[in-house]
């Protein structure tokens, strides 16, 4: 469950990682606006550079030739960045240009005078210049020989005017700006003057080296972000860690005072039941004594033999308790595991031919570190645990081999009817027993033993029928 002060700490890294992700992408933001800038103060110095060559003193005259402003424009255009110049007109009109031809987009698409697409970006640059276009214009040939015609009919004694003809007199040019045509009207050479009034610089700049700059800032906030989000991710975890560690510090705790209240408590359980059997031991004695006796009634005998095997069987139970209670103390020596196999079986022969039971004994002698003692105690209650199982005629087998250079294993199977899969887990739980005649301690006792050891036991199911307890993990005793 996550606490209020969790909940805090995590909406405080939260605020600290959106705080860390806008800011980067503010100074992105701020960043590509300054490249953006910087561009078109490129491109208006560019334009600048154009009207001051205009207005030069070798442009100083009213009138600059096409071929003379084109030849200055070519001096300004670099193919890597600078990529094309135009100069319009007031109706937008193309009156010099130097570079790629430009396809300039619809006016609504630029904004402040600056159009971006197609990795480039076109600026309108409006300079007034004050100063025209000078064109070369021509006479019309109609016009042209009506003229001669007039001068050839007023003056015929002309020798060199009869020569003239409308087919091989030049037509007369005249310089735009410098003197008006005298068969144009006023109003024409007006009009024909604004039209190729130089009003507007475009200027067409290459976008790709601010793009791969703005692309490479990205990529670094992009990377400051993650590293960022791996940070706060790393607290996050660092945090919950640190929390589960305390709420796991506090349940070692309480647990350790459960277990030491617990401890207590089964010492003084184990006192009273020690302290019990006395009392049952008398009890015992004293309906001996009665059944002894001659001359006495059968059914105060009856009674005697009821009252013996009663405390025979709280004494018994009471004595397994004790044996649970006692804390195992491990004491590793070399221990022949054949022999103590050999061992158990003798004490339990007698129990094994009143069933005629077949006992199979298959150990090899290794030699493992453990208490002999307790070793013993875990092997006779297993196999005592299988006698138990068994039908009468049943088969009980142990078996014992290395498992590796450093582990053996131990097992005692039996033909009976086995452990349901979902008991196998219940089975070494004090109390638990399917058996009418078990306390339930007997498997409890074992697992003490084994875990006392650092081994483990295994309850699984016997093929074809019966069970099968297996301890692993069992150390070998080290070559000297």
């Amino acid at each position: 469950m996550i606490t209020v002060r969790s909940w805090a700490v995590y909406g405080m890294l939260a605020a600290v990682w959106g705080a860390l992700l806008g800011w980067q992408a503010a100074e992105h933001i701020s960043k590509s606006k300054e490249l953006h800038e910087n561009l078109v103060k490129d491109c208006r110095a560019r334009s600048s550079t154009c009207a001051r060559l205009m207005r030069a003193p070798r442009f100083s005259r009213s009138v600059i030739t096409t071929e003379s402003l084109e030849a200055a424009l070519w001096a300004l255009v670099d193919t890597n960045e600078l990529r094309a110049v135009e100069v319009l007109n007031r109706s937008d009109m193309v009156v010099a240009s130097a570079g790629e031809h430009i396809e300039l987009p619809p006016p609504n698409e630029f904004e402040g005078g600056v159009y971006w697409g197609g990795g480039t970006a076109i600026l309108k640059y409006p300079v007034d210049l004050g100063t025209n276009m000078e064109r070369e214009l021509v006479m019309p040939r109609e016009e042209l020989r009506s003229m001669f015609t007039n001068r050839l009919a007023a003056d015929s004694n002309n020798p060199a005017a009869s020569s003239l003809t409308s087919s091989n007199r030049p037509p007369r040019r005249f310089d735009l700006g410098r003197e008006r045509p005298y068969w144009m009207k006023e109003a024409d050479y007006q009009a024909l003057i604004e039209k190729e009034s130089a009003q507007t610089f475009v200027v067409v700049l290459s976008a790709q080296r601010i793009l791969t700059e703005e692309s490479n800032d990205l990529w670094m906030r992009v990377i400051i972000g993650l590293l960022g989000t791996v940070a706060m991710a790393g607290y996050a975890v660092a945090w919950r860690s640190m929390i589960q560690t305390s709420e796991l510090q506090l349940r070692l705790v309480r647990a350790s005072e459960q277990n030491l209240h617990l401890k207590e408590l089964s010492l003084a359980a184990a006192g009273l039941a020690h302290e019990t059997r006395n009392p049952l031991n008398i009890i015992r004695g004293l309906a001996q004594l009665v059944a002894k006796q001659e001359n006495i009634a059968p059914e105060i005998a009856a009674k005697s033999r009821d009252i013996i095997n009663e405390t025979d069987r709280v004494t018994a139970q009471l004595n397994e308790f004790i044996n649970y209670s006692r804390p195992r103390e491990v004491r590793r020596a070399a221990t022949d595991l054949g022999a103590v196999a050999g061992e158990v079986a003798r004490a339990l022969n007698y129990d094994i031919e009143e069933k005629k039971i077949k006992l199979e004994v298959l150990v090899e002698s290794v030699v493992i570190e453990a208490d002999e003692q307790l070793l013993r105690q875990a092997l006779f209650n297993l196999v005592l645990n299988a006698i138990q199982a068994v039908p009468a005629q049943g088969v009980i087998r142990i078996r014992a081999s290395r498992r590796s250079n450093e582990e053996a294993f131990i097992e005692i199977s039996d033909n009976g009817p086995g452990v349901p899969a979902e008991n196998r887990s219940e089975v070494f739980k004090p109390y638990f027993t399917t058996h009418t005649e078990g306390t339930g301690l007997g498997l409890s006792v074992v697992q003490q033993i084994v875990l006392a050891h650092g081994w483990e036991i295994q309850c699984l199911a016997n093929e074809p029928a019966g069970a099968l307890f297996r301890i692993s993990h069992v150390k070998l005793k080290a070559k000297e």
